[in-house]
């Protein structure tokens, strides 16, 4: 089976102005289809090579576990973005104030968590086993889906996910990031 570049759910303007198309057109242009590309390399004549994506990101290790996983976290990311604001269902709205207190806390959180993290990354709200909502921390190609729990939102923290347009400022990028959340997909991310 070869796995192929997602769709964007948008035209690669549609970020705009808080991710530029430039940034679209390197991010999932280059780096995206890259991590596909050569995870289809990895797998030929390998147990992989017929298994969904999300199996070989839980079983897999080495390159093909990194590039399996790259492609997992960034069709994630892209489907956590969208240029059509929309609002929380009322199951999360009322988890985060449950766990977080309000919107606003957890937004001051997840940012702060985001600007802080070191090196390159995912920050991640998930799901815990427990039913509590929490904010995860991944480093490089690392995802919630090795670590039993639901992943409902990420952030893509690597430099090429914002260096464009904003620089080493991170913090700004995070600011605008959060600005384009589908809180659809985001909600639709909790069991049923």
């Amino acid at each position: 089976m070869q796995h192929t570049l997602m769709q964007l759910p948008y035209a690669q303007t549609a970020l705009e102005p808080y991710i530029s198309a430039e940034t679209v057109s390197y991010h999932y242009g280059k780096h995206h289809s890259g991590y596909v590309n050569k995870l289809n390399g990895l797998i030929v004549g390998t147990e992989y090579a017929d298994k969904a994506l999300e199996y070989t990101v839980k079983h897999a290790d080495g390159p093909i576990f990194n590039n399996a996983a790259q492609v997992y976290n960034h069709d994630f990311y892209w489907n956590c973005l969208t240029p059509v604001p929309n609002n929380p269902s009322t199951k999360l709205s009322s988890l985060i104030q449950r766990d977080f207190g309000s919107m606003e806390v957890f937004k001051e959180k997840i940012l702060t968590v985001a600007t802080g993290f070191f090196g390159s990354g995912w920050i991640w709200l998930v799901l815990t086993k427990d039913g509590k909502l929490a904010i995860d921390q991944t480093s490089n190609a690392d995802t919630p889906v090795r670590h039993d729990v639901i992943p409902l939102l990420t952030c893509d923290v690597w430099e090429h996910a914002y260096y464009i347009d904003y620089r080493n400022g991170r913090a700004d990028y995070l600011e605008n990031w959060w600005k384009l959340l589908n809180w659809e997909f985001i909600s639709n991310n909790l069991p049923k």
